[in-house]
């Protein structure tokens, strides 16, 4: 957990149980792509919040995180339910382990989205070059008590990268 401002919250890969169904079936119905990454590796890893190696094998799936986050909390999150892709390790791993902000999910341009409780989103903040880092950008979101969860994005292909909730 990472206490900020007096506020606090958790990071979170994607949970143990929900990776096992991954591995077989993804969220939008398919069987996990499995790739090999180039010779310079850095494929941000869902899993265990971690990077991949040079030639490693990878699997691609499609991950529904406001979908997942419904179902364990009673939000819904109607319109922004969202498919989307994400790189995992096709065999169980060690997970992420914290505490705050995994190193695997840092980059130049980050997207953190905000949502209520009730699974609608709050707003997205972008983290760039000369801006606010991710732990102080969590504490502007988490100074709301408004919201419940952030999802941390890349700007490229805003893909998810992790999810934040509030303890």
């Amino acid at each position: 957990m990472s206490e900020n401002h007096g506020e606090i919250y958790e990071m979170r890969a994607i949970a143990p149980e929900a990776l096992k169904l991954l591995r077989t079936t993804d969220d939008a119905g398919h069987p996990p792509r499995l790739v090999v990454d180039d010779e310079e590796g850095g494929s941000p890893l869902r899993c265990c919040l971690g990077r991949s190696r040079p030639y490693e094998t990878i699997a691609l799936v499609s991950y529904a995180p406001l979908r997942r986050w419904a179902r364990e909390t009673g939000a819904g999150p109607g319109p922004y339910d969202e498919v989307g892709p994400v790189f995992i390790h096709p065999e169980e791993c060690d997970g992420w382990t914290g505490p705050g902000i995994a190193e695997g999910i840092r980059g130049r341009r980050r997207v953190l989205r905000a949502y209520s409780a009730e699974g609608s989103i709050l707003g997205g903040r972008l983290l760039d070059d000369g801006g606010p880092t991710i732990e102080e950008g969590l504490a502007e979101w988490y100074a709301d008590p408004r919201v419940a969860a952030v999802h941390v994005r890349a700007v490229e292909f805003g893909c998810f990268l992790a999810e934040t909730r509030r303890v």
